[in-house]
């Protein structure tokens, strides 16, 4: 087997948070599903990393409007994540839950376990991948029980769920 395929397999095993990653340019909004979130550092300003395909719909709008936020999803939003992952109904993907707007403009959606309003800090293209470091300018979290989608071996699944397999 050659190693890049080796590399998805491993990587499959790697279990993941789900997060809509969400931008806006003259009052369009857009977004994707994504795996590929992580926090770099809180001081001096609270800064956080996502990877984004340069195929990714997104990815340009992220450059120029320099803004975007990461909407940490529950186990719960199983269609929200699919719908978000295909560009199927690209078209439709904000027509089926709550929004708001946060402090940059971006789309928050309502009911995440946690959004992180960010401006774009720094970008840097890897590959095939610009990685964006956002600094973060507003967080909204939800209070209550905190139930994470996550995924793992090319599915969905809640934590709850995934501990028990």
């Amino acid at each position: 087997m050659a190693i890049a395929d080796m590399f998805k397999q491993g990587m499959r095993r790697l279990a993941a948070g789900v997060s809509i990653i969400t931008t806006i340019e003259d009052d369009e909004p857009q977004g994707f599903a994504a795996t590929s979130v992580t926090s770099v550092s809180t001081d001096p300003a609270p800064l956080l990393l996502v990877c984004v395909s340069r195929e990714v719909s997104c990815h340009n709008t992220i450059l120029r409007a320099g803004r975007f936020c990461v909407n940490v999803l529950r186990d719960s939003d199983v269609e929200t994540a699919r719908l978000f992952s295909s560009s199927e109904n690209r078209h439709r993907r904000f027509e089926f839950c709550a929004w708001t707007e946060g402090t940059t403009g971006a789309p928050v959606l309502a009911r995440a376990l946690a959004s992180f309003d960010c401006t774009v800090h720094h970008a840097m293209e890897i590959q095939t991948h610009t990685i964006f470091f956002g600094k973060v300018e507003e967080i909204v979290i939800e209070d209550g029980d905190i139930h994470p989608l996550l995924y793992v071996n090319g599915r969905f699944d809640g934590l709850r769920s995934a501990a028990i397999a």
